[in-house]
């Protein structure tokens, strides 16, 4: 076997180390994802109360509802979560509304739930080809949650030049929909926060900082890498297998 018969394939270690499957590349019927830790394992800043209510109900509600939608709907039954937002214009109403409420629901409490761990990850190197400081993240990220008015979420995401950028969606508006990739949704629903926090949005959201699963973000952000700028932050996270 000569070395130029050689090619490289390099898998993130996502693919690897989960051992659940997001809904977001689901098809038709959906499934809620188990909570990949404990309900209390993010004490003392999200609560353990909060996260069985928010993942064992609201979410499981979102499930639910978008099933019931596609039901009698099998034309749409073999699309992904993440298709059907992507091209919700295409859908017909009042299916197209439904996905965007139920679908994008289920989409970012799939993202908030798994990106999201015991405190103690520092936040991922990348980020920083982007910000000047973690503060400067923090500050943007909290800027755009403090400053959607009402129920939504506050994104990072991967804008179709592959720069990073933070915006914020009322309601269950998902950023695929708006030609964005999503990395990392904030929710700043109340039924996120209220418990602990009550009215305190802008405490919530600080305490959230300590909880980013930041190795996960990693992951999603991994095939927008170069291979030029890909191993000063993956080389301990991927597996690089030689075939034929």
């Amino acid at each position: 076997m000569s070395f130029l018969s050689l090619q490289l394939t390099i898998l993130p270690i996502e693919h690897t180390r989960r051992y659940t499957r997001l809904i977001t590349e689901m098809t038709y019927p959906f499934v809620l994802p188990p909570l990949p830790y404990p309900y209390d394992a993010l004490e003392p800043f999200i609560d353990r109360e909060t996260m069985y209510l928010h993942h064992d109900k609201h979410f499981q509600t979102y499930v639910d509802n978008l099933n019931n939608a596609l039901q009698n709907v099998p034309q749409y039954h073999s699309w992904t979560l993440s298709r059907l937002l992507t091209e919700l214009g295409s859908l017909p109403e009042p299916l197209q509304t439904a996905v965007r409420n139920n679908g994008g629901g289920a989409y970012s409490h799939d993202l908030y739930f798994d990106l999201m761990a015991p405190p103690g990850q520092d936040i991922a190197p990348a980020i920083l080809d982007y910000y000047d400081s973690a503060e400067q993240f923090f500050a943007d990220m909290k800027a755009a949650a403090l400053g959607q008015f009402g129920s939504g979420a506050a994104w990072l995401v991967v804008r179709p030049d592959s720069s990073l950028g933070i915006i914020a969606l009322p309601n269950q508006d998902n950023p695929l929909t708006c030609g964005f990739y999503p990395l990392l949704p904030l929710d700043v629903w109340e039924h996120a926060y209220y418990l602990k926090y009550h009215n305190l949005r802008s405490s919530y959201i600080d305490n959230w900082f300590h909880v980013i699963n930041w190795e996960a973000v990693l992951d999603r952000l991994f095939p927008f890498f170069s291979l030029d700028n890909l191993y000063p932050y993956r080389y301990n996270f991927f597996i690089i297998y030689l075939q034929r």
